[in-house]
């Protein structure tokens, strides 16, 4: 039987191979992409609508160059977001699971961060169209401030707080998270 039908117990306690960890893995990384993709391909479209709308004349450099970053980060997070589909396509039936797995989870989270600092930048634009600068500048850093603590610190918090490893001090595990190495698909 080869190494990779092998059964063992993970450090999380189940008994399956590397390929059902992958399987898996795949499967709730599908899950998170799925409300990712929904939210960012929402924000991108309401951002490519915007210079259509009789108002975006009116706006200022600052306001202008707002809105080329944020538009842009919404790009980023879309291709970042989307491109484990095409890479499965790709990779599909070549035995590259784990390392797809791996390069996926990467995608995902510079994904998720290009769409929360485009969500900041979205919410900022507006609240400085409609009320001004210094009440934008305050609500995006609070915003901001929310997206790291509750996207970031939070999760951490919590592990280090169940492992009782310092939070600075946590590494992710490595059997699907972090591949030996990433190889052709050929």
């Amino acid at each position: 039987m080869s190494d990779q039908y092998r059964r063992d117990a993970a450090p999380d306690g189940r008994d399956e191979s590397e390929q059902e960890r992958a399987d898996r893995h795949f499967d709730e990384l599908l899950q998170e992409l799925r409300v990712a993709q929904t939210g960012v391909q929402i924000l991108f479209a309401f951002l490519l609508t915007l210079p259509f709308t009789q108002r975006f004349g009116i706006l200022g450099d600052g306001q202008r160059a707002a809105y080329l970053t944020t538009l842009l980060l919404a790009a980023v997070a879309t291709v970042c977001l989307i491109a484990p589909v095409n890479h499965h396509r790709i990779l599909f039936h070549r035995d590259r699971k784990s390392d797809f797995v791996a390069a996926a989870s990467r995608l995902a989270l510079a994904g998720l961060s290009s769409l929360w600092l485009a969500t900041v930048g979205a919410v900022y634009l507006v609240i400085d169209v409609v009320v001004g600068t210094p009440v934008a500048a305050a609500v995006g850093a609070g915003l901001a401030t929310a997206f790291v603590a509750v996207w970031y610190l939070l999760p951490i918090a919590q592990h280090a707080r169940r492992t009782g490893q310092s939070a600075t001090m946590m590494r992710p595990r490595k059997p699907v998270d972090e591949p030996h190495e990433i190889r052709s698909a050929d």
